[in-house]
């Protein structure tokens, strides 16, 4: 079609070519980019309250107004052939020019290193700065980032059983001042988040190491720490399991603290490997006594025992070492009755009434001398 209108009439076959040729030059030619974007320019002058730069070859560039004060410490750094980044506010702003933003540009820029050292797992030593009842804070780049306590490793996780959110706060508290091998995992720019995880750091993750661990497994450990409800113990290098009070021996333990000191070596069984958690027996690995008291006792028996805790239900009766059995409350009346009528750690008559012993379960009458 272009060439029949050049051969019928020349003058508007050389219209044709002016068009022509425009269209080619706007299609090849760089596209200023999106308000939102960052921009690359070249500093050509200050003016009163305004910074102008040269954004070749999409035209001049402005910094001015609030902007300007925003960036005011950054201006006065700067000087005209200097090279400069910003963010475009709008394509053709007052007179013409390109409006700019020197602070969002350096947000923007912010997010974009904090998002590329999320996708490389990059590793940073951060100190602690503050804590609080979910976690850590530490500084990043002059921004406060986020320490989850469910991101630290064990040596470091606030050890309260009963959740008490006031004394994990001060248990983490201890942490401040210390530094930390961290790698992001959170970023979210709207919400001005950062978040840090202290298990992600090394070559496998926790989930990775606790994965090659099966219930059943009977391991060698060594005593980590001991709290009110358990003892810690170190498998391998970085991990840790627990045993709980519960798991820690047939008979009755008052205080873990007792029974194991740090660097005590124990073998251990495990019992539960969940959520990049494992769980610890060491009473699993020792005969169990109430398989032996099924074949020595049975309901109806008389049987000497001694009182060795009370509670809501009664008193709990140990008839041997690690074979316990209840004698409730409402056999007395009430719990003052009962006080009255047993002491703590004195030996009494009783009278088994039920006898289960797969299901470790004993109820028992007191038998009045």
């Amino acid at each position: 079609m272009f060439t029949e209108v050049e051969n019928r009439d020349g003058e508007n076959g050389s219209e044709a070519q002016v068009v022509h040729v425009m269209d080619t030059f706007i299609k090849n030619s760089p596209t200023l980019p999106e308000p939102g974007n960052l921009i690359e320019g070249t500093v050509i002058g200050k003016g009163k309250m305004a910074l102008y730069i040269d954004l070749s070859p999409f035209g001049t560039g402005l910094i001015f107004g609030r902007e300007y004060l925003n960036a005011r410490d950054v201006i006065k750094k700067v000087s005209p052939g200097d090279k400069i980044t910003a963010k475009i506010l709008e394509q053709e702003g007052e007179n013409g020019y390109i409006e700019l933003s020197l602070k969002e540009a350096k947000q923007a820029q912010f997010w974009t290193v904090a998002e590329d050292a999320l996708k490389r797992k990059e590793s940073f030593l951060l100190t602690i700065k503050d804590a609080n009842k979910g976690g850590l804070i530490v500084d990043w780049q002059s921004m406060d980032g986020f320490i989850p306590a469910s991101q630290l490793k064990p040596e470091h996780y606030p050890r309260v059983e009963d959740g008490d959110k006031d004394r994990i706060a001060d248990e983490l508290r201890k942490l401040i001042g210390e530094t930390l091998s961290v790698v992001m995992i959170g970023v979210d720019p709207k919400e001005n988040k950062l978040i840090f995880s202290e298990k992600e750091t090394g070559d496998q993750s926790r989930e990775e190491r606790v994965s090659r661990y099966h219930v059943g497994d009977v391991l060698d450990g060594e005593v980590t720490g001991a709290v009110d409800f358990g003892v810690f113990i170190k498998v391998e290098d970085g991990l840790e399991g627990l045993v709980h009070i519960s798991e820690m021996d047939w008979a009755l333990v008052e205080d873990p603290r007792k029974m194991f000191s740090v660097g005590e070596k124990v073998k251990v069984k495990v019992i539960e490997v969940k959520e990049g958690k494992i769980s610890l027996s060491i009473k699993q690995l020792q005969s169990n006594p109430w398989s032996e008291a099924g074949a020595k006792y049975t309901k109806g028996d008389m049987v000497t025992g001694v009182v060795i805790r009370f509670n809501k239900y009664g008193a709990l009766v140990s008839i041997e070492e690690g074979v316990a059995g209840l004698c409730h409350v409402s056999e007395f009346g009430g719990e003052e009755q009962l006080r009255a009528k047993l002491e703590l750690g004195k030996t009494y008559q009783f009278k088994i009434n039920i006898f289960e012993p797969k299901e470790q379960k004993m109820t028992l009458s007191f038998v009045e001398a």
